[in-house]
């Protein structure tokens, strides 16, 4: 998998690669009944990640390709998290984590990453560098069969996406992507690393419990004038969702009912946003990462504490994405 990852960063800087497997020739009837039936159970499995979970999230720098980099030591956390079905029109579908913590008696929600899966998708939302997404078309023959996963971070500002297939080979339910670039995560964005993407093969896998997130990432130096990124350092994450009801959800699905309707104005804004430039541009700042993030998700606690409208919220959060999103002119 390091070869793969290496090579793929060699042949694609800033495109991602959707390197899924031909798909058969036209269906015949029963062909098609078959197809059918896999895109029903494609749509079951990725239904099936909706629930209610304790978390345990697992990152590890195995292998450096960087002569004097020591990998860091491995970083453990955990939580309980709820994920609920935002919507599901089929060939479309979007769920929505929301951790919900306890600490003192006291109880913390916080909304966490949200995942998007469209089927035969025509593009996906990939990374293009650093403060730039772009709508990457996918080739019609990887369409076929395949989903894109597309994910947004806290406050619904694009992250990355990933296409792949749905596989039930050996008992396994497991999807996998073609190697996707991505922005740094907020626990390296913080400490000033010498790397600055990710080039990283995404899975989803259904277990007896629940499920499981598997990323492979290779972390990335930055490219100097007219040369490919450099490899640094591989890294393993692996979240394991278990189901488990022995926490009370309801903080966190209150939060949701108040502020469902400003997420989806947000999530709107967005969307016409990229669809404005087929891609966006958005301003980051050092060690924090998108400008939108503190205020987008500081409104949506207003709303809860009822010191804000939600229709006030809604305008606020339109004007600082349109701002944020405003790409320089110089």
């Amino acid at each position: 998998m390091f070869r793969a990852l290496v090579m793929a960063a060699a042949l694609a800087a800033a495109a991602p690669a959707f390197a899924l497997a031909a798909p058969a020739a036209a269906p015949t009837q029963d062909a098609a009944a078959a197809d059918q039936a896999r895109f029903e159970r494609d749509r079951q499995a990725i239904l099936a990640q909706a629930g209610q979970y304790r978390v345990r999230f697992a990152m590890h720098e195995r292998v450096s390709f960087l002569d004097g980099y020591t990998p860091l030591e491995e970083d453990l956390s955990g939580g309980n998290e709820i994920v609920r079905v935002v919507y599901d029109d089929g060939d479309r579908i979007s769920l929505q984590h929301i951790l919900v913590m306890t600490h003192n008696d006291q109880t913390m929600v916080i909304k966490h990453w949200r995942q998007d899966w469209v089927y035969q998708p025509q593009t996906v939302l990939t990374y293009a560098g650093p403060n730039h997404w772009t709508l990457t078309a996918v080739p019609e023959d990887q369409r076929r069969g395949a989903w894109s996963q597309t994910v947004w971070q806290t406050d619904d500002s694009p992250r990355y996406g990933g296409v792949g297939r749905w596989t039930y080979d050996h008992g396994l339910t497991e999807w996998t992507s073609g190697p996707t670039w991505r922005p740094l995560a907020r626990r390296d964005a913080v400490r000033h690393p010498i790397y600055d993407r990710y080039l990283g093969v995404n899975r989803h896998a259904l277990t007896p419990a629940g499920w499981v997130h598997i990323q492979d990432n290779m972390k990335m130096g930055p490219a100097a004038a007219g040369e490919e990124p450099t490899a640094i350092v591989q890294e393993d994450v692996v979240n394991t969702y278990s189901r488990w009801d022995g926490y009370d959800a309801a903080p966190g699905d209150d939060y949701w009912a108040k502020t469902g309707d400003y997420w989806a104005a947000v999530r709107q804004a967005w969307d016409q946003a990229i669809a404005r430039s087929n891609g966006v541009y958005l301003q980051e700042a050092a060690n924090q990462g998108a400008v939108t993030g503190g205020p987008l998700m500081d409104w949506a606690e207003q709303i809860v504490e009822g010191e804000i409208t939600t229709e006030a919220a809604i305008a606020e959060a339109r004007a600082l994405i349109a701002q944020a999103t405003a790409e320089p002119t110089t």
